[in-house]
Order: structure tokens, then C-alpha cells, then sequence
């Protein structure tokens, strides 16, 4: 091998070593002392965040006396202890076993923590399938112990701490840097595919341009220098508009207090939940994935609302175009509604990409956008660790492919909405199966989905014998009446 030396910072050097045109080692060395104090191979070499610095994503929100209380406050207002086996508590505790493999990321250990994911993912795949075909409400109540009005508290205090930590401790990634660059370039007339698009962030035009434009105002308001905070403000608005997303759906799904007590529930759900706070702390442009698809799920009796909302969220991040044949069905069949929501969803896709073509077209869009992120390689993933399993990949293509368009069929008859966000979650999750590249940020996509599905069933309050039986009361004994006489 060759080695090259570069400077890396004021007092240390990076050594690399290159084989075939190909870095295959590399060593931080400390300038005063000759200490090599990082080295480097594999994978680690090309990826820094496979490295597992310290904070590199989520900052203080990845500490044990964080993340773990967070973990028991999203669990606490939903465990029976009555019923220690309901199948609630593992679908939630799924949820949360990403974890697993993330504190093998944080280790720098992606052999392990890339594998660990898969297991996750399937089981909540199969369990979005199963309440999206073969509906059934689960027994026990929504709240089982916790009254409604301390959850609402408890909401208040969650976003409240969530946005100090934002503010007092949190890094913008890569992801919310290049939201902020396009929304300047938008802002100031430069095309957003056209040229290089800047200087440190050569790949950061590779999502759709509403991407882009939900920056803008954030940038036109804070600017798009220093530590960036147009992209804080922003990361912080999409996390608070999925929020109130959710609790206005749970208002739409039931009426009066039931409605109430369900939207608290799933705006509970959301602040407590550590992977939306991961990609709030990490100030990504994923929670607005999730607030673009929560609110076409709160449009949902409205064909050309619902087209127009899932329309935005494809012409952002591309993957939730996978949602349109779901959605274009939606409650239930209807020529008429699928033409007003087919109508809208391909005026605003017009709308949104016709400004921003580059000079080379459609061809220069692809090449910039799904086309690199199509063909990068990348150790985030079984497909990128283990090229032996392509033939494994292509069948889990297909199968996603083919998921995503079943759903527009079958169940057939008419939907509820908690069908209808089990089925959506199913398609986003049989998506993220087939990535090259998959990573902790791509939960809050399907998460809002995974929590309607679970959540809207249950129900708000008890039968008045069970709640009888909860107070210790018992219930007046049902008296038979008297016999008629036989006549003699």
C-alpha cells in the first residue's frame, strides 16, 4: 500500500493508505506526541459515521440516563399489568428494539448492529399485515392505569424538553445542512440541479425539491449560516406538526371524549417515542415524512387533499410514493375518488418537479437523485455487507413492489383508518427491507403509521362490568322473574 499524509485539524495528521487506487487503511496520528490515537479499516475507512464517535447523531439524547427513561415513559401509559401478556406490549417493545442494534452502532460494531435491524423489521411488517387484512380490536383499554390529563401534561412536558435539547445540545447532520443549502439556492435564484450544488455537500441535491421548499422559510427567517439554526427551526416544526397531526387524527377516528383520549394518546406516543426524538436531535429532514404522511391520513375523506398531501411527501424523499395506490383507494372503492386523487397527486408532482428541471432533463433529475442514491454502495445494509445475497434482494424487490400494489385491492369493502396506517406502515416497511441504505433516521417514517394501526382499536373505556370489577364493586345480581302459576 501507499501512503499519503494530509493534515486533520491544527495539531494532527491522517495517514491513509491506498491499495489499487482504493483507501484501504486509515490512521489519525497526534502531531505533538506521534500517538496514533484512531485507526482505521473496512468499511470504517470510507464511512465516519460506522466509526461510532460519541454523539455523532443524537448528541446527549444516545446517554443511558436519557434514552432509557424515555424508553419506560413511551411503555408506562400503555402496559396492563392485568394482562402481562397482551400482544400491545410487544408490538410496542418492537418499536423500541431497534435498540438493540443501535447500541451496537454506537460501538462502532456494524457487523452486528446492521443485521440486528432485520429481525425488527419483519416482525412489524407481519404484524401491520395481519391488522391491515384481518382487523381485530385488541382487548383492555387504550389507558389502562394513566387518566387522560396527565398524558396531556405529560405531552407538554416532553416537547418542551425535547425542543431545549435541540436547542442546547444537538448537531445538524448532512441531511439538514443540504435543506438548508437548497432552500438558500431556491431563495436566491440558483437552479437546484443544475451545477455543483455546493462546495462541502457535493451529493446534497439527491431529494426531491419540496424537500427543499419546506426549508425555505426557515431560511429566509434564520439564515443559512453559523450553527445553522434555520435547520434547528425547521427539524423542530416538522416533529411538532406530526405531532399535532396525530392528535387531530385520533379526534377524527373517534368523536367526543373517545376521540379526545386516542388523539392524546398518539401525540403521547410520538413525544416519548426516542426515534422521533433521534431525528429531531439529529435535526434530519425525516420527521417530514412522517408529518406530510400523518396529515394525508387526516385528509383522508378528501381524495384531492389526500393526493396532494402524498404528492409532497414523494416529491420530498421519493419513498412514500410507494403509498399512492394505498391511498388513491383509500376507505373504500371508487372510480370517481381514485380520478381526484390520480388528478391531484400528478398536478402537484408537475408543479413541484417542472420548475427545477436541470438542462439535461429528466435524464440530469434521475442521474442527481435516485439514480446516485440507487447506485452507491453502502455497508448500512445486508445487501451492501453480503453481495452473495442479490438473488435474495431482487425476490425482496419484487415482493415490496408487489405489496405496494396489492394493497390497492385487497382487503377489499370498506376501510377503517386503522387498516389503512397498518397497510401504509406494511408498505414503507417491505421499502426500507430492500434499501442499500438503511439507517436509525428512516424509523420515523413508518412510525406514526405503526402507532395509528396499534393505537385507534382499543378501546377508550371499559364495559361497566369490567370497570365495576376494577373499583372492587360488585355488580347487583340479575334477578329472573317469578314463575307464572300453572293454572290447576
Amino acid at each position: 500500500m501507499t501512503p499519503f499524509a494530509y493534515l486533520d485539524g491544527p495539531i494532527a495528521w491522517q495517514v491513509s493508505f491506498y491499495a489499487r487506487g482504493k483507501e484501504r487503511a486509515q490512521a489519525i496520528v497526534d502531531d505533538p506526541s506521534g500517538a496514533v490515537i484512531e485507526s482505521w479499516t473496512g468499511w470504517q475507512v470510507a464511512w465516519k459515521m460506522a466509526r461510532g464517535y460519541s454523539g455523532q447523531f443524537g448528541g446527549k439524547l444516545n446517554a443511558p440516563y436519557v434514552w432509557l427513561p424515555l424508553c419506560v415513559l413511551f411503555l408506562l401509559p400503555f402496559v396492563d399489568p392485568r394482562r402481562p401478556f397482551r400482544l400491545l406490549h410487544l408490538d410496542l417493545l418492537a418499536l423500541l428494539g431497534f435498540g438493540v442494534s443501535h447500541f451496537f452502532f454506537n460501538r462502532g460494531d456494524i457487523s452486528a448492529s446492521v443485521p440486528l435491524v432485520y429481525p425488527v423489521l419483519v416482525y412489524l411488517l407481519v404484524r401491520m399485515l395481519w391488522v391491515g387484512i384481518r382487523p381485530r380490536a385488541p382487548g383492555g383499554r387504550l389507558l389502562p392505569r394513566v387518566p387522560v390529563t396527565w398524558l396531556a401534561l405529560a405531552v407538554l412536558f416532553l416537547v418542551g424538553f425535547r425542543v431545549a435539547l435541540n436547542v442546547a445540545d444537538s448537531s445538524v447532520i448532512d441531511v439538514g445542512y443540504s435543506g438548508v443549502v437548497g432552500a438558500h439556492r431556491i431563495a436566491t435564484g440558483h437552479g437546484l440541479y443544475d451545477g455543483r450544488f455546493a462546495s462541502d455537500d457535493e451529493h446534497g441535491d439527491t431529494y426531491g425539491p419540496v424537500n427543499y421548499l419546506l426549508y425555505v422559510p426557515f431560511e429566509r427567517a434564520f439564515g443559512s449560516g453559523g450553527d445553522l439554526p434555520a435547520a434547528h427551526a425547521a427539524a423542530i416544526a416538522f416533529d411538532l406538526l406530526t405531532l399535532l397531526g396525530l392528535f387531530l387524527l385520533g379526534r377524527r377516528v373517534r368523536a367526543g371524549p373517545e376521540g379526545r383520549e386516542l388523539g392524546v394518546a398518539l401525540a403521547f406516543a410520538w413525544a416519548a417515542y426516542p426515534y422521533a426524538a433521534f431525528a429531531l436531535q439529529s435535526n434530519s429532514n425525516d420527521s417530514a415524512v412522517a408529518m406530510l404522511v400523518v396529515w394525508a391520513l387526516v385528509a383522508l375523506s378528501s381524495a384531492p387533499a389526500r393526493g396532494a398531501l402524498a404528492a409532497l411527501a414523494a416529491a420530498a424523499k421519493f419513498a412514500p410514493a410507494a403509498l399512492a395506490p394505498l391511498l388513491a383507494r383509500g376507505r373504500a372503492p371508487g372510480r370517481r375518488s381514485v380520478l381526484l386523487f390520480g388528478a391531484a397527486f400528478a398536478a402537484v408532482t408537475l408543479a413541484a418537479f417542472a420548475p427545477f428541471l436541470p438542462h439535461d432533463g429528466i435524464r440530469g433529475l434521475w442521474d442527481r437523485t435516485l439514480g446516485y442514491q440507487a447506485g452507491r454502495d453502502s455497508p448500512f445494509s445486508l445487501w451492501g455487507q453480503h453481495p452473495g445475497l442479490d438473488w435474495l434482494h431482487t425476490a425482496v424487490d419484487v415482493g415490496a413492489v408487489g405489496l405496494a400494489l396489492l394493497v390497492a385491492f385487497v382487503p377489499r369493502g370498506r376501510r377503517t383508518t386503522a387498516q389503512i396506517a397498518a397497510l401504509g406502515a406494511a408498505v414503507m416497511i417491505a421499502l426500507q427491507l430492500c434499501a442499500t441504505h438503511w439507517f436509525y433516521l428512516y424509523v420515523p417514517w413508518f412510525a406514526p403509521l405503526v402507532l395509528v394501526a396499534l393505537l385507534a382499536p382499543l378501546r377508550a373505556t371499559e364495559p361497566a362490568a369490567e370497570a365495576e370489577r376494577e373499583r372492587g364493586e360488585r355488580a347487583p345480581p340479575v334477578r329472573e322473574p317469578a314463575p307464572e302459576p300453572i293454572p290447576a
